[in-house]
């Protein structure tokens, strides 16, 4: 793993892990349990999902603004994400219906998950300044 000459070992995984001290056996290194991530890759029911393919498919959605939450749940075993997304200011009550029908729609076709969708106020969501913060892990361990 220290060695430069051997760059097919070096491919990076996006996990976060680190090597323990040597031991009586100079050859063998031991790397520790991996601890998490340094991407923001999401792994629900099987699918690998980002948070910026949601994002592309918010965009395209008519009536909704591209402030949006991810937030993982548990329902018994399963993994639930629910997305919780504001509505534009120009958007009646009666189409958020229908943009929350269409965005489930659309993820399921293009990523392959289904999921929940609840159409928000505008300026109803947090905002920071620095990194948002668009994913909210709910779920146990």
């Amino acid at each position: 793993m220290t060695k430069e000459a051997l760059p097919i070992i070096r491919y990076r995984t996006r996990d976060l892990s680190r090597l323990l001290p040597g031991t009586a056996r100079p050859a063998f290194r031991r790397m520790e349990k991996i601890t998490g991530r340094s991407d923001d890759l999401i792994i629900l029911r099987g699918v690998n999902v980002f948070p910026t393919q949601i994002e592309e498919i918010v965009l395209r959605t008519t009536g909704l603004a591209p402030h949006f939450q991810l937030r993982l749940g548990r329902e018994g075993r399963l993994d639930t994400m629910t997305v919780r997304v504001e509505a534009r200011t120009d958007t009646p009550e009666s189409r958020r219906g229908d943009a929350a029908a269409e965005l489930v729609r659309e993820i399921k076709d293009g990523i392959g998950i289904t999921v929940e969708v609840a159409v928000l106020d505008p300026d109803s969501l947090p905002r920071s300044m620095g990194k948002l913060q668009r994913l909210v892990d709910e779920r146990d361990g």
